[in-house]
């Protein structure tokens, strides 16, 4: 426990060294290119007043940082909030300086401003983001991180156990389960690899739970069996203990937007909104779709007259392939892809049946052997599918989507698994930038569905970012 309390001390310390720099560095460097380096030091003016105004900058700015809780240990290393928190703070300063600039009618020089703040918050941003790098290798390996105490029903501290393992990334490391009110016949020694410390609904077992195992929190999860006023005592406790505390209600696959807490009578209701996709909100995807697939045809078409010319001297048959898949709402589409394989492929399928590496109803084979030569190098970088930027531009695709389904693998989908169908396919997606052929068959539909039902634009372009260092990485690609 002393190494994760020494993680919690250090790291807010090292940023706050950090945030000093990069705030001291943005500043400084404004006002030497705004007003230049005066040796003259017997000169008071506008040079002299602006030396002292960049002191105050520099010093309210990191007290800002700090007033915004933007250092706080538990929300370092995952989610969106760290960066949120960033730049709220940056923005309320500078917004604060224009309005006292414009009140008290004082002539703040507008590129003395306009280079700090862009400056200093890229900066501030970036270190946040080596800093994530930094944590998500130390936790990989078991380091920096939190440990739970998971508390509620024997399923649902499962699924959290679970859920937590795959997203180490989040610093939160299950040490130990306790399930209240589980009857002692159906009482097990672990769950999902973590052991059960006891079932009793009592709060000094608990308690005593909590010190045997050395959880830095507690996650309450659904199911737990403890009176309200047991539960409320528990949080005193652990504030006394210094150990944080919890909720982890059983909704899964829901982002924060639509997430909503209203206090009612003491009590903490959480409202989920229902996923749609409005009609504004479909203009302006259809909008970004039709500007950034004519915008990278334009410019990927020097290289993919170089990739047609490959693959038509590589192998007998025609440039690009056809093929039948299915978009919204199940309406089927022809999808463009630069030929990787031989022109006999289709048939050659019933041959390799044995040999399928895929995920569920997704049929791949590490080694094909009829992908070409030239389609191994555009299969690891994904460069077959430069084409289906004109099903993007046709309206068929989308930038952003789940993975376009063959028809007979819709054919198979159960009930659930049919939402995928609600939005457009896309050329890229959650599927593409977490691992690709390499997911499994419920990840890859967790994915695709986790994708439909918490649509944004600005998530859209998280996914196009992050899908250019999956290209590059290749994994999964074959």
């Amino acid at each position: 426990m002393g190494a994760n309390v020494s993680w919690r001390v250090q790291t807010p310390r090292i940023l706050a060294i950090v945030d000093a720099f990069v705030v001291v560095w943005a500043v400084a460097g404004a006002y030497v290119i705004r007003f230049g380096l005066d040796q003259d030091m017997t000169a008071i003016g506008l040079d002299t007043t602006y030396g002292l105004v960049s002191v105050v900058l520099a010093a309210a700015w990191w007290l800002m940082l700090g007033a915004w809780n933007s250092r706080q240990s538990r929300i370092l290393g995952a989610g969106a909030d760290e960066y949120k928190r960033v730049a709220a703070a940056s923005l309320w300063l500078f917004g604060l300086i224009a309005i006292f600039s414009y009140v008290f009618r004082v002539d703040t020089a507008r590129g003395y401003v306009g280079i700090a703040l862009p400056v200093g918050l890229l900066g501030l941003l970036l270190s946040r983001w080596l800093l994530r790098q930094h944590l998500s290798v130390h936790r990989l390996h078991g380091h920096n991180m939190s440990r739970l105490l998971l508390l509620g029903g024997p399923s649902a501290v499962e699924h959290l156990a679970s859920s937590l393992e795959r997203a180490k990334a989040s610093g939160y490391l299950p040490v130990a389960a306790y399930t209240p009110g589980a009857a002692e016949a159906d009482t097990i020694d672990s769950v999902a690899n973590v052991p059960v410390l006891g079932v009793k609904a009592d709060l000094a077992e608990i308690l005593g739970a909590i010190e045997t195992c050395g959880a830095d929190a507690v996650a309450v999860s659904a199911g737990v069996q403890l009176h309200p006023q047991t539960l409320r005592h528990l949080g005193w406790e652990l504030a006394a203990r210094n150990v944080g505390l919890i909720m982890a209600p059983a909704l899964t696959d829901i982002a924060g937007p639509r997430i909503h807490t209203q206090q009612v009578a003491g009590l903490p209701l959480i409202h989920v909104t229902t996923p749609t996709l409005e009609a504004g909100q479909r203009v302006a995807k259809r909008l970004f779709d039709l500007c950034m697939s004519a915008i990278l045809i334009i410019l990927s078409s020097p290289l993919m007259l170089v990739i047609a010319i490959c693959v038509k001297l590589d192998s007998r048959g025609p440039v690009l392939f056809r093929q039948l898949r299915v978009g919204i709402k199940g309406s089927p589409f022809t999808m463009l892809k630069f030929r990787s394989m031989v022109v006999e492929a289709e048939d050659m399928l019933s041959h390799l049946g044995d040999q399928n590496d895929g995920n569920g109803l997704l049929f791949k084979v590490r080694n094909d052997p009829r992908v070409t030569p030239t389609g191994r190098i555009l299969r690891k970088f994904s460069l077959d599918e430069l084409p289906q930027l004109f099903n993007v531009f046709a309206g068929d695709m989308s930038l952003v989507g789940p993975r376009p389904p063959l028809p007979r693998e819709v054919q198979k989908y159960e009930r659930d698994v049919r939402r995928r169908l609600l939005v457009k396919p896309g050329l890229t997606g959650l599927w593409q930038v977490s691992g690709r052929s390499d997911l499994s068959w419920q990840d890859s539909v967790r994915l695709d569905l986790y994708y439909v039902e918490n649509w944004s634009l600005a998530g859209d372009l998280l996914i196009l970012l992050r899908t250019v260092k999956a290209v590059f990485g290749s994994t999964g690609a074959y």
